[in-house]
């Protein structure tokens, strides 16, 4: 049983952003190893919050993405909070994918020309103060070997918990203290069935990223992948979920009961990572439901 407690992932629902910083207090408050926010939501303004409402929490975004504001803005941002919250905040940053960016009118470009250029950029700001430590969204080699070169972190999401200690193999030596963080989609139930069918339908976005499905396969799941291709193509997309095996749900996610999640997290520590971030969700309600779960398994 492990005794290491991981990150939490926390998102501002619109109409319950006060609770979400009432949260963030509360994760905090229970010992937890950080606190990191997606992109949705507005995740940079989340964590300027998190750093006024919080005195002793590591933070940080996972990610933004590098195309929908301009780096002398975001760079501004994230000095700001870094100052603010004495050295607590990482700046996370990532190019997203071409599909979500297509829907914002936003040309993608190369991803590792790019976000060299943005890291430069970053840097070259005056006037800014000190900029905080920089990690980059990672899925495979050459974004793990340029967050090494570059940065002072990666993170994966929903990466395949089998294939990570080989990434890591293949990566330059790290210094002391890089962060190494994935986001893990967590739902702790009694009902096995029943946190699968949550995490399936947590997913099925995900799935439906041709750059997330290229990397699943090169993890082992082809054939779970080529199914999902084949059902996206014909509008079956009641097709898509049941395309997701047992395997790789197991893989790419934390689900079941407690003394299985529990487990399951100890794998993800022995992987390589430094920081798990449980994303939570709930077979009984939604985001406040799924941390209540979450802060009730830990107390165990």
């Amino acid at each position: 049983m492990t005794s290491r407690l991981p990150a939490l992932a926390l998102s501002a629902v619109p109409g319950r952003r006060r609770e979400t910083i009432e949260l963030a207090q509360e994760i905090e408050d229970r010992g937890f190893a950080g606190i990191y926010c997606p992109s949705f939501g507005d995740g940079l303004g989340l964590c300027q919050a998190i750093g006024h409402a919080t005195t002793t929490i590591e933070f940080g975004t996972s990610i933004v993405n590098i195309y929908t504001r301009h780096v002398a803005d975001y760079a501004q941002t994230a000095a700001s909070i870094h100052e603010l919250s004495e050295g607590r905040f990482r700046f996370g940053i990532g190019v997203s994918h071409a599909p979500m960016n297509d829907r914002l009118g936003i040309a993608t470009g190369r991803p590792l020309a790019d976000t060299r250029r943005f890291v430069e950029a970053l840097h070259a700001q005056r006037r800014i103060g000190e900029l905080p430590p920089i990690v980059l969204a990672a899925m495979r080699d050459n974004m793990c070997a340029l967050s090494v070169e570059i940065a002072q972190g990666m993170v994966f999401a929903n990466a395949a918990r089998s294939a990570v200690p080989d990434t890591l193999a293949r990566c330059p030596e790290r210094p002391e203290g890089f962060f190494v963080g994935c986001m893990i989609p967590t739902c702790i139930s009694d009902d096995r069935e029943a946190a699968a069918a949550v995490m399936r339908k947590t997913l099925t976005m995900y799935v439906g990223l041709p750059n997330y499905r290229n990397y699943w396969k090169q993890c082992g799941y082809a054939a779970e992948m080529e199914a999902i291709e084949t059902a996206l193509a014909a509008g079956d997309h009641d097709a898509v979920p049941a395309s997701m095996s047992d395997a790789w749900l197991a893989d790419c996610t934390l689900h079941g009961p407690a003394e299985e999640v529990r487990e399951g997290l100890e794998k993800w520590f022995e992987a390589g990572l430094t920081t798990p971030i449980l994303v939570p969700s709930s077979v009984r309600g939604g985001q406040m439901t799924a941390f209540e779960e979450v802060f009730d398994f830990f107390d165990v």
